[in-house]
């Protein structure tokens, strides 16, 4: 949909309502000049994540304990 600068100042609300609801995005013509309304992509909370480094110690020692420190009686 492309529509006048004009135009898009007399519904400039109903026109983003639209583009949320649909994803489709708006063309602007301003003197032979197409500007466009999109709808921005959203971004995943998983990238707001920083990596942290706070394991202490030797990491083989997570993966399986040593035999010596695991008794079945003892540690239940």
């Amino acid at each position: 949909m492309t529509i006048s600068l004009t135009a898009l100042r007399q519904k400039l609300f109903s026109v983003v309502d639209q583009v949320i609801e649909t994803g489709i995005p708006v063309e602007i013509n301003r003197n032979g000049h197409i500007v466009k309304i999109v709808l921005a992509d959203k971004k995943s909370k998983l990238d707001n994540l920083v990596a942290h480094d706070c394991i202490v110690g030797d990491t083989d020692d997570l993966i399986e304990p040593p035999p010596q420190e695991w008794s079945e009686p003892g540690n239940l």
